[in-house]
């Protein structure tokens, strides 16, 4: 299946490599969606170097590499796009001057979604070749605040400043070893949490739903943590997690949707390229999302919704869709 909206043309030229990266053309449909979203509510995609997405986002063809290096002043124009996920510092934390220049980029009135490195979050390195030497043994610094302090948060708060948004914690899947039970998880993460800088929004997300237990909730909800809603094969559906994670909703509201239920990365990624159209769309989930994002706003909490080209094909697409999805919620509640 495909979709095409206004504003969402996808003309075939190329761009100089050494051209600016332009932005696409919006048309006043589009940018009149922005107009109606609330200011607490910011939709963004995670990452933004897709060349796929020329007439979406960009106006040309432009390489990845290219796109990664200097394309975040154009997504940052575009106006349903007010923030962005930051994935790269998964795999290893960016210094305070590569933060300050995404800063310059993207404007004060933006909203970078950072995830924390993962050593922080992975209790024994999985055998994978991106690990070396680590793979099988434990991370020395699990769950360390220290280490969060010094590597991550403090660069982030230096770097980017009243445009850091959230941090988020990704877990990877994981069980048993350093790690402990669930009850101990929550437990270690109530300290962790409670020693980490203040100032900032922090949200966990997990890919264990063993995990997702009332002393886990309660443990975020007390350390000033949110539970990232993450639509994802491995969790349970987003209304389950939105009933049980409530009490840490007054930390904010962080929504990932990540991937189709029955589907794994790699297939999601070779189906999907080069992400410029609708291939499967999700209706009950844009559904749950939009009715999450507009309750946020009733309670002014802010809230973030960041979409992956894995949910349903083209991230630019399916926000285009939820922003009309909110505003329609919003107009019925309407008195």
């Amino acid at each position: 299946m495909t979709l095409s909206l206004p504003g969402f043309e996808l003309p075939e030229r190329e761009a100089p490599e050494r051209a600016k990266v332009e932005p696409a053309v919006v048309d006043q449909d589009v940018a009149g969606l922005a107009g109606k979203i609330p200011a607490l509510i910011r939709i963004g995609t995670s990452s933004w170097s897709f060349p796929g997405w020329d007439g979406l986002v960009w106006n040309g063809h432009y390489t990845e590499s290219r796109l990664a290096r200097d394309g975040l002043s154009a997504y940052a124009q575009h106006p349903l796009l007010r923030t962005v996920g930051v994935d790269r510092t998964f795999y290893r934390p960016m210094d305070t001057a590569e933060l300050e220049a995404y800063r310059a980029a993207a404007g004060a009135d933006f909203s970078f979604v950072v995830k924390a490195h993962d050593y922080l979050t992975t209790a024994v390195f999985p055998h994978h070749p991106r690990y070396g030497e680590r793979s099988g043994r434990p991370s020395a610094v699990f769950l360390d605040a220290q280490y969060a302090a010094d590597q991550v948060i403090g660069p982030l708060k230096a770097g980017l400043g009243e445009t850091l948004g959230v941090v988020v914690f990704q877990f990877p899947p994981q069980g048993g070893g350093a790690l402990g039970g669930a009850q101990e998880l929550a437990d270690r993460l109530h300290r962790f949490i409670g020693e980490l800088p203040a100032g900032v929004a922090y949200s966990i997300e997990i890919r264990n739903a063993g995990w997702l237990t009332e002393r886990y909730v309660q443990a975020l909800a007390d350390a000033g943590a949110s539970h990232c809603l993450s639509v994802h094969p491995r969790m349970p559906p987003l209304a389950t997690q939105a009933r049980i994670a409530a009490p840490t909703f007054v930390h904010g509201i962080l929504c990932r949707w990540n991937l189709g239920h029955g589907l794994e990365y790699g297939a999601a990624l070779r189906s999907y390229a080069p992400f410029n159209r609708l291939l499967a769309p999700d209706e009950a989930t844009r559904q749950w999302v939009a009715k999450i994002a507009v309750r946020g706003v009733e309670l002014e909490y802010p809230v973030h919704i960041i979409v992956n080209n894995k949910a349903e094909g083209s991230a630019p697409l399916s926000i285009a869709l939820l922003a009309q999805r909110i505003i329609a919620i919003r107009a019925r509640r309407s008195p």
